[in-house]
């Protein structure tokens, strides 16, 4: 934990409720670019990290400042994904709005790559999305994934490497059929 985590925690919990908002500062665009991720909708994706950061606050007397606040605040996020995707069960596909390009950069063909990769991980199984954006999104070791989603190393490693597979053999397919 860093020491400004801990000392914007500190003072939340003696009363200075405009603390949390360094938090929320730090930490929004890291929690919104995972739910992105998942969800695959900007909505559910900001409502999400909105409830995180509710259930967080809330919780924060209970908060063990042994753990790192990211990591905790990702735990709650990756609750909270899953109650969305539970409620809603079908994913939408990523808007070319969502994503941000390079003056010069050829956008035509890079939002065909990009909405078709978009339609391919709607695909998945909810488990594999998770450890795809988790492992790759979040740039997660397999020990923090399995710490922050309860499951063992040996499976999330499964669930990437099916995941990759499956990413693959639709990529081929949809670019066989062009």
């Amino acid at each position: 934990m860093t020491a400004s985590d801990l000392d914007a925690i500190q003072r939340v919990k003696a009363g200075d409720i405009d603390a949390f908002a360094v938090l929320v500062d730090r930490y929004h665009d890291r929690l919104m670019r995972y739910a992105m991720h998942l969800l695959q909708n900007r909505a559910d994706a900001e409502e999400v990290v909105q409830e995180t950061f509710v259930r967080a606050y809330r919780a924060l007397p209970r908060y063990e400042e042994r753990e790192q606040m990211s990591a905790w605040l990702l735990r709650i996020l990756v609750n909270r994904c899953r109650t969305a995707a539970a409620r809603r069960r079908t994913f939408e596909p990523l808007e070319a709005a969502d994503f941000e390009f390079e003056p010069g950069e050829d956008v035509s063909e890079r939002l065909a790559t990009r909405d078709e990769l978009a339609r391919a991980v709607a695909q998945l199984p909810d488990d594999q999305r998770e450890a795809l954006a988790l492992r790759f999104g979040e740039d997660l070791s397999f020990d923090e994934m399995a710490a922050l989603t309860g499951a063992g190393v040996s499976a999330l490693k499964m669930r990437v490497k099916r995941a990759v597979d499956r990413l693959r053999m639709l990529m081929e397919g949809t670019r066989a059929a062009v």
